[in-house]
């Protein structure tokens, strides 16, 4: 199998400060280079989150293999190095606390992406799975932030409204980072052909994520993935097409905060539903299918320069435009 350089635009570990880390060695064995992990979601309070950022941080600075993203500077001596870059992004913007210079300070912090409504509405924005207000004029404000601080503006988790608001108001390229077409599997979480060429057309970049739950195959298989890239090529173009995975690294260490109410962030009537020990039962392609689809890819004719663009150099570049 052909190991083509990987940027993983979003993938999860245990939201708890003193996770170690070193799981993340599965992503370079499959060609990554960088990647980019959530430190909280709307249900997470603002304290927690903060004790994540700096445990998280702690133990990047303490493995060889693992670099801080400070600036894009980072992602080419990693590159280069053979280790993976590490930055974190923010599912929801709930706490924030309304605040844009909260923005700045996350920034600081390591924080290179962020979407403003996780699932559910806020003072922000609206959510996938609720009623959709669009963004408001608090949460322009937070895209101007967003902006200003040169970060991704993401709008995964959001409603069609708040997406297409976004994609208007922004005046930088917008992406979903984790997100797949709603043709091939009708989720809400799932987007429409509209929006994903409204994402295109910002400059943005849609990666395509490794959730069963949102592709055509309960077990998240490589030809799925394959299935949602090929759409996403044929309707916006190979240089607006990317993979963010959104893999769960050792999801039995981590249930949420306390009193978290599962049934009102995944709501059960859009199919989620909780496994006999109380996890949310959703299933998630691991790293390695990365290896699986670039055979798949070159099987349907891709070149390797296009699998390439799609693997990473389509993030890498937008990042240089963005953050730089």
């Amino acid at each position: 199998m052909t190991t083509i350089p990987v940027w993983d635009a979003h993938t999860c570990v245990p939201l708890i400060p003193e996770y170690d880390l070193a799981s993340l060695q599965r992503h370079i064995d499959c060609g990554a280079y960088y990647i980019s992990i959530n430190i909280g979601m709307d249900f997470n309070p603002l304290s927690d989150i903060i004790q994540i950022i700096a445990g998280f941080r702690e133990r990047i600075s303490e493995l060889d293999f693992l670099i801080q993203v400070e600036s894009f500077s980072d992602v080419e001596r990693a590159q280069r190095e053979g280790k993976l870059a590490v930055s974190f992004d923010l599912e929801g913007g709930v706490p924030l606390h309304e605040s844009p210079a909260m923005v700045g300070l996350l920034a600081k912090l390591g924080v290179r992406q962020i979407h403003l409504a996780y699932n559910r509405s806020n003072s922000l924005a609206g959510g996938c799975h609720d009623e959709d207000i669009g963004l408001t004029p608090k949460g322009r404000k937070i895209v101007d932030a967003i902006n200003t601080n040169k970060l991704f503006m993401d709008v995964s988790h959001t409603g069609y409204r708040t997406s297409m608001d976004i994609f208007e108001y922004s005046n930088k390229p917008v992406i979903i980072s984790h997100g797949n077409p709603r043709t091939l599997k009708d989720h809400g979480r799932n987007y429409r052909d509209d929006q994903l060429q409204a994402c295109a057309a910002t400059g943005g970049v849609v990666c395509i994520n490794g959730v069963a739950r949102f592709l055509n195959s309960p077990q998240a298989s490589a030809e799925s993935m394959v299935e949602a890239i090929d759409y996403l090529v044929q309707l916006i173009g190979p240089s607006h097409v990317g993979v963010g995975l959104d893999y769960v690294y050792d999801t039995h260490l981590d249930d949420g905060p306390e009193g978290l109410e599962t049934n009102l962030w995944w709501p059960p009537e859009h199919g989620y539903n909780k496994s006999k020990n109380g996890f949310l039962n959703l299933l998630f392609a691991p790293p390695e299918r990365f290896l699986e689809m670039s055979v798949l890819l070159e099987k349907r004719g891709y070149k390797q320069s296009d699998i390439a663009a799609i693997y990473g150099k389509n993030m890498n570049t937008l990042a240089q435009k963005v953050w730089c």
